[in-house]
């Protein structure tokens, strides 16, 4: 199973992640990370639909997010 982190205090939320994702599991965490944005997330119950492409990886410019097989 793979395995998607964020560095959610880095995250300036974007958003470009959410709609390149191909299971659609990322969204905005509804709380505010320590530069005042809604960081993107995956929560626990979702992850295990990860297929690990790292799409969400790539196309993040502030290197927020690593993906792991």
């Amino acid at each position: 199973m793979a395995k998607v982190t964020f560095r959610e205090e880095r995250c300036k939320g974007c958003g470009l992640c959410i709609p390149v994702c191909p299971t659609k599991i990322i969204e905005f965490d509804e709380k505010l990370n320590v530069k005042g944005y809604h960081p993107a997330n995956v929560t626990e119950e979702k992850m295990s639909k990860c297929i690990g492409c790292a799409s969400c990886a790539r196309i993040c410019p502030d290197v927020v997010i690593k993906v792991e097989k």
